[in-house]
């Protein structure tokens, strides 16, 4: 069934916490919804899936294969599957993750 979705109100903040909730989650991809709090992250990783990120709110420093990038609300950055990349939240902020699996 087709839904119109707010993104931003799917998650909520939570002290020191890092909020999730997956919207679709197939073999071939996903789609998540997160919300970090300030100064919180996800380690170094790398993934079978290209992926792209949306930020909703907020700001986070993304790194992609070592390289910093600042992305803020309204903002998206792109990462190629196989690539190591991290991110921390510089303030809260909200995200919208699209992985789709590589060939």
């Amino acid at each position: 069934m087709a839904e119109v979705l707010d993104a931003s109100s799917l998650v909520e903040y939570a002290k020191g916490s890092v909020v999730s909730r997956t919207l679709i989650k197939r073999d071939t991809g996903s789609t998540t919804v997160f919300a970090f709090d300030k100064g919180e992250g996800l380690s170094e990783h790398s993934a079978p899936f290209d992926a792209v990120v949306h930020v909703l709110d907020g700001e986070a420093e993304i790194k992609v294969g070592g390289q910093p990038h600042r992305v803020k609300a309204g903002q998206m950055i792109l990462m190629p599957a196989g690539i190591p990349h991290a991110l921390r939240a510089v303030e809260r902020f909200k995200m919208v993750l699209h992985l789709a699996r590589a060939k």
